[in-house]
């Protein structure tokens, strides 16, 4: 999973991106100072493959992994080259999801480029940018089209797509929103590597008294609610604050602290299950003295797909699935004793992977 990080300058994007991935970007007090596009790989925690390793002593321990991506701070005109430009916007056209960081405290310390608080002119700021951005692609691929449709006329439907598309997008709303008729122009949109269209989760960035007091009587933090609500996104309340007070901390002491604050787990623990939720993930763990490993699949994935995540050979010659549920597993003590109860299962090709399946698959090639 490949999540991209945007927002205004000093809306605390970088500060977060620091404390979630340890990987140092620079965070200081005015726009810009993310030049280069910053790149954290983080572990999810899972503690199911914990338990697995206990039983298993395995040689090598493989947890799914998430790339952070963190890009510069946009500005009104960053799609036409406004503050460092638009560059920064093709290293996110990749990411799976967007992290829109929204900034919802006030601060004197801190300036805001706009010089006030306002996260519903700061999100349609972001989010036109990047629809002008989508802009240009789009009439770039609406000429090739017509282009294209003088030699054959199947390009003439693919034009009249993206015609559609820019109509919609160039009324303010985002690709998300737009309507696709049937599974043809799906399968056509899904070639255009669209910002707006991309899922987002909203990281409403809140003082640590907001965020440890009643989120509700955060007027902006409402604003925020309101604007996924409409537009079915997902928003995830966070003080990157925090997350920077805790970022170098070990685990035994980290815990310890987020205890004392009543929190049950960290933001990048509470962003990840956002990120899997989002995007219909989920995770199946394979268990041996050699290695124990989470393997990250889309909801709804059968037996035979989830075995080529492994390897395409998994897939080509796959005969059964071994399959024990994580929580018997445990239950048990042990895949021998799980075995002796009848809790490991034999399935097809027909079955639908669940999260935390332990799996080992049998196959022929």
């Amino acid at each position: 999973m490949k999540l991209g990080i945007v927002g205004l300058p000093n809306v605390g994007k970088s500060t977060l991106f620091n404390a979630i991935t340890n990987a140092g970007a620079e965070s200081a007090n005015y726009p810009f100072c993310t030049i280069e596009p910053n790149v954290g790989v983080v572990a999810v925690p899972d503690r199911r493959l914990d338990v697995l390793a206990k039983m298993y002593d395995p040689d090598k321990y493989t947890p799914a992994i998430i790339e952070f991506v963190d890009i510069a701070g946009l500005v009104k005109g960053a799609s036409k080259g406004e503050g460092l430009g638009n560059k920064f916007l093709s290293h996110i056209r990749e990411v799976d999801a967007i992290i829109h960081v929204v900034r919802c405290f006030e601060s004197t310390e801190i300036i805001h480029v706009d010089g006030e608080i306002g996260p519903a002119r700061d999100i349609e700021t972001i989010n036109l940018e990047l629809i002008f951005s989508d802009l240009d692609i789009l009439e770039r691929r609406i000429d090739k089209a017509q282009k294209a449709a003088k030699a054959d006329k199947k390009y003439l439907a693919e034009a009249e797509l993206f015609q559609r598309l820019k109509t919609h997008l160039e009324e303010g709303k985002s690709a998300r929103s737009f309507q696709t008729k049937g599974e043809e122009e799906e399968q056509t949109l899904a070639t255009v590597s669209l910002l707006s269209g991309k899922p987002v989760i909203y990281a409403a960035n809140l003082s640590e008294d907001d965020f440890l007091g009643s989120l509700e009587e955060n007027a902006y933090y409402k604003q925020v609610c309101e604007i996924a609500a409409a537009e079915g996104s997902l928003v995830l309340p966070i003080c990157a604050k925090i997350e920077e007070d805790i970022a170098d901390m070990s685990r035994e002491d980290k815990q310890l602290f987020l205890d004392e604050l009543g929190l049950e787990s960290s933001g990048l623990d509470r962003l990840i299950q956002k990120g899997y939720e989002l995007l219909g993930l989920i995770s199946y763990l394979t268990a041996g003295k050699q290695e124990v490993r989470a393997w990250t699949i889309k909801k709804g994935t059968k037996a035979p797909q989830a075995a080529g995540k492994i390897h395409s050979d998994f897939e080509k010659g796959f005969i059964r699935a071994e399959i024990v549920a994580f929580d018997d597993l445990e239950a048990c003590g042990s895949m021998a004793a799980a075995k002796e109860k009848g809790l490991v299962r034999s399935e097809g090709k027909e079955y639908v992977f669940q999260d935390g399946d332990v799996v080992l698959f049998r196959f022929n090639v």
